[in-house]
């Protein structure tokens, strides 16, 4: 396993397919994906087709959503890192947008800011980038309080299929 970053408490490194129950777990819960498409996965068989997706964006893209790892116990805690979207979202198009997500059981300790903090350093330190995005749900409070700690600015405000969805921006300062 190829690790990607190291923090006080942390390891950040690519998602395997040996993180499949983990990656269950994460990805069934409902709770955490009230703000997410509200969709959580229903079979290990789609968290190997995911895994395989993200495996596939570390080749193509050299960045996406790595495992977040208890450095001390070695406990998977979740994931955070990049997307790179060749699609337009928002008017923008071939972007590197945010996103994490921890187990319930983490959420409160402070390992989504100390992750999403080390992972934006990581990558406008070596990607030659000029801005990360951010997308959340507007009741998303925990999450844009995250964003905002970090340096994201609140750009505006759109609607996604339906849905009204905050847009955020953090440009480069390295």
């Amino acid at each position: 396993m190829k690790n990607i970053i190291e923090t006080e408490r942390l390891i950040l490194r690519e998602i395997e397919f040996t993180d499949e129950n983990d990656m269950f777990e994460l990805e069934s819960d409902p709770e955490v994906h009230l703000y997410i498409e509200n969709n959580p996965v229903k079979s290990i068989e789609k968290i190997r087709e995911i895994i395989g997706m993200l495996r596939n964006q570390y080749k193509e893209n050299g960045v996406g959503r790595w495992a977040v790892i208890n450095k001390q116990t070695g406990e998977f805690l979740g994931c955070c890192g990049l997307k790179y979207f060749k699609e337009s979202l928002n008017n923008h198009q071939h972007f590197y947008e945010l996103g994490y997500r921890f187990k319930k059981k983490h959420w409160g300790q402070g390992f989504a800011h100390e992750a999403t903090q080390a992972c934006v350093e990581y990558v406008f330190k070596n990607l030659n980038i000029e801005a990360i995005y951010a997308i959340t749900d507007p009741k998303n409070l925990a999450s844009i309080n995250i964003l905002k700690k970090i340096g994201f600015n609140y750009i505006e405000t759109f609607d996604y299929e339906g849905d009204l969805i905050e847009w955020f921006e953090l440009k480069t300062n390295f």
